[in-house]
């Protein structure tokens, strides 16, 4: 319980630094399971993600932007991705510098098997919030996510 002299400040200090221990911790276990079943990294299974969202495929510089990281970042997991027959490179027509990368089938069921698994693994870590809570939770994160988004912006 806060002390009744305390301003706000400190307990949203406080819940951030929650927030973060919690996500570093649910993060932790994710990585640890897909390294463990699948042989995999989370930046992979993220890269899958992205993918698995855009049916024609995405170029490298827009698969960088929805996961907020740098080509160079992406560009050796996708090598690896299509070095195992998961993703392909297909030409931009009229842009001979640029490819759209897209699951392959193979890469579809693969991912598939993945995102079940990470799932059932999300589910029962967060299994102590009910449905009401989480969307509740979930609501208020994305009103945040919201509101940085537009300081951003402005």
């Amino acid at each position: 319980m806060p002390e009744a002299h305390e301003p706000a400040s400190k307990d949203r200090l406080r819940l951030w630094l929650r927030l973060l221990k919690s996500t570093r911790l649910v993060e932790a276990e994710l990585r640890e399971n897909l390294r463990r079943e699948f042989g995999a990294t989370l930046p992979r299974f993220d890269v899958m993600a992205a993918l698995s969202r855009f049916d024609g495929g995405l170029k490298m510089s827009a698969l960088s932007g929805v996961l907020r990281v740098s080509n160079g970042n992406v560009t050796g997991i996708v090598d690896r991705l299509t070095d195992e027959g998961l993703v392909v490179r297909v030409p931009v027509p009229g842009d001979r510098r640029a490819s759209l990368v897209q699951l392959t089938d193979k890469g579809r069921a693969e991912f598939s098997r993945q995102a079940a698994a990470h799932e059932a693994w999300v589910d029962h870590m967060l299994g102590s919030f009910d449905q009401g809570e989480a969307v509740a939770l979930a609501a208020r994160l994305d009103g945040l996510v919201g509101t940085l988004t537009e300081e951003e912006d402005t």
